[in-house]
């Protein structure tokens, strides 16, 4: 279904003052692997011709090659058929929350695909859809209390625009047994490493706290919310970074420029916990249906802004196909497969995969180097930062506009002996150096 949800939050935001990131207890321990972890949406459907498991399951080696950590599938289960959308359906009108799509698969090719990922050294964690369900899910029947009805005791859809979904009511405490029995059976059953939460902050906290603590009982999970407020890491690794996709998207058009990236980069850090995890992305799966593909939005800085999501905290995010190139809005309700071709991108992902992986500077959360800013003559268009843990070090250089720029850097922490990360030369930089970059140009020094 469209989701309009990033515009929802980002206005809710503006209603609450910022929270204190020190006074916001942190009560979520990370799975000691995510540290330093990226992470690749996988939209089946338009995965393949076929859109099953077993045909993507031949996709896995190259996603090992691309130096991938986790693989977030879009919602696995079956689909309504009642107030359906489009000829399929959206995924996040899950009839059963125990079985699978016929047509993406049986359960005992996902638990098979599962373990595949696993051996590979890479992690799964499943879109979870507790928000509301298919008109014709079996809780209808099962369970008619679970739902949100108005005055006239008729069941609603959370949001006007969602016809194809019921909302559920979680002032019921026999839903939260129910929907917490059902993620358990993921995790117990199939090995799952966690969950990608739809619109999780549309449900009540508390509950979220409470499955997080049944979830880790049986192994530690990774959790990913779809929002983007700071007491979410009470019950979440995880959070939307939208602003700053936002900004980008507005850098790209000339609306915005640096200066707005760097006061959002710097609040957030004050907002949010010390070890809470930020999703950062140019494309997922809403951005690209609903708002355009990267080329839409980015334009020639599609490139630069890919880098950069990949340097600054915390964990990346690609999307199926963006390693291809992947230049159309991939339709929603209905089959679009994506067209795999060559493309720098792959490339580019590759490295920047294998740089996060392998430099401290680049890990999650409080594993990973502080952001520190460098001073620029030419602020508005030119951003510079470094990131060190220990002996590890980046420092990064962005021309985030149209033109040619001549810039003036200063500051310690500018100063070093670094290798240009794409072609291997050796750098020495002082205090102060003077750069020439051409449009949407984009420097990688490690050191």
């Amino acid at each position: 279904m469209k989701r309009n949800l990033a515009s929802i939050i980002i206005l809710l935001l503006s209603l609450f003052s910022f929270v204190d990131a020190q006074e916001l207890e942190n009560v979520v321990k990370h799975p000691g692997w995510s540290y330093d972890k990226t992470i690749y949406e996988v939209n089946i459907r338009q995965y393949t011709p076929e859109g099953t498991f077993k045909e993507f399951e031949k996709h896995l080696t190259q996603l090992k090659k691309m130096n991938v950590g986790i693989l977030w599938f879009m919602p696995v289960q079956p689909i309504g058929i009642k107030n359906r959308k489009g000829t399929l359906g959206s995924y996040y009108s899950v009839k059963d929350y125990k079985a699978v799509n016929p047509e993406f698969g049986t359960l005992n090719e996902f638990k098979a695909m599962v373990q595949k990922i696993h051996a590979m050294g890479m992690y799964v964690i499943i879109d979870w859809v507790a928000n509301h369900t298919a008109w014709d899910n079996i809780w209808m029947k099962e369970h008619p209390g679970f739902y949100t009805k108005d005055s006239l005791g008729s069941v609603v859809s959370p949001v006007p625009d969602w016809t194809d979904v019921a909302d559920l009511d979680y002032s019921n405490k026999e839903l939260w047994t129910e929907m917490i029995d059902a993620l358990k059976f993921w995790v117990e059953e199939y090995d799952i490493d966690g969950f990608r939460c739809d619109v999780a902050g549309m449900i009540p906290l508390e509950f979220w706290i409470e499955a997080r603590k049944e979830l880790d009982k049986i192994k530690p999970v990774f959790m990913l919310a779809e929002w983007d407020t700071p007491e979410m890491h009470k019950a979440f690794d995880m959070t939307y970074d939208w602003k700053t996709n936002k900004l980008m998207n507005s850098i790209a058009e000339g609306k915005k420029s640096t200066l707005d990236l760097i006061k959002h980069l710097k609040d957030d850090k004050k907002r949010y916990p010390p070890n809470a995890f930020r999703m950062q992305f140019t494309s997922n799966h809403d951005e690209n249906s609903w708002n355009g593909t990267v080329f839409e939005r980015l334009a020639k800085g599609a490139a630069s802004f890919a880098v950069f999501t990949c340097l600054i905290p915390d964990m990346p995010l690609v999307y199926s196909g963006q390693e291809a190139g992947l230049n159309k809005r991939l339709r929603f309700f209905d089959k679009d497969t994506i067209e795999w071709k060559k493309s720098r991108f792959r490339t580019l992902y590759t490295k920047m995969f294998r740089l996060k992986k392998t430099n401290k500077a680049l890990f999650n959360g409080i594993k990973g180097g502080e952001l520190k800013f460098i001073n620029s003559s030419n602020n508005k268009s030119v951003l510079a930062f470094t990131r060190q843990k220990g002996k590890d070090k980046i420092l990064a250089l962005f021309n985030f506009s149209n033109n040619n720029v001549e810039a003036e850097l200063e500051g310690k922490n500018l100063h070093g002996t670094y290798r240009e990360y794409f072609n291997g030369r050796i750098k020495i930089f002082s205090n102060k150096e003077k750069f020439t970059l051409y449009p949407w140009e984009y420097r990688v020094y490690v050191r």
